[in-house]
């Protein structure tokens, strides 16, 4: 565990920190807000995983949290193996719909919504990825890149 990993607080006891990815998606377009069901790409057993909460998103008063591609939620299995559901996992989000930008001047979407559970070090829960990533989510998780198929 590395010194970035974890926070004293003032009674100096040590917290275990989510490790967050490099740059948060403040460019994309954000659609997947709370309470989003997408799909779950990866072959861990969960066939769709519903947004409860998005990490690093600070808020504003009536507006919901949203998630873009390549960020972190906590979501919840609905249908999938019986020892999945009912628990909270971190996800991160592969593709979405919603159109977004991207630094070329394409604009890219996908045709569903989907993510993949990870475990608190940013490494996949499942061994392969089904269908294809986006780039921007390649770029910041190299773990999911090199399960998947094809990015696009």
């Amino acid at each position: 565990m590395s010194k970035r990993d974890v926070n004293y607080n003032k009674t100096n006891k040590l917290e275990k920190v989510v490790v967050e990815p490099p740059e948060a998606n403040s460019e994309f377009l954000l659609g997947l807000p709370v309470g989003a069901i997408m799909n779950c790409a990866d072959n861990t057993g969960a066939k769709n995983l519903y947004v409860i909460a998005v990490q690093g998103i600070r808020g504003r008063l009536n507006r919901l949290p949203a998630a873009g591609v390549g960020d972190v939620v906590a979501a919840t299995v609905k249908k999938g193996k019986p020892e999945l559901r009912k628990k909270v996992h971190p996800a991160v989000v592969v593709r979405q719909r919603k159109p977004y930008r991207r630094k070329d001047g394409v604009f890219i979407y996908f045709e569903d919504n989907a993510g993949v559970i990870v475990n608190n070090k940013g490494e996949m829960k499942g061994s392969a990825v089904t269908g294809p990533v986006a780039k921007e989510c390649a770029d910041l998780w190299p773990r999911i890149a090199s399960n998947s198929s094809s990015i696009a």
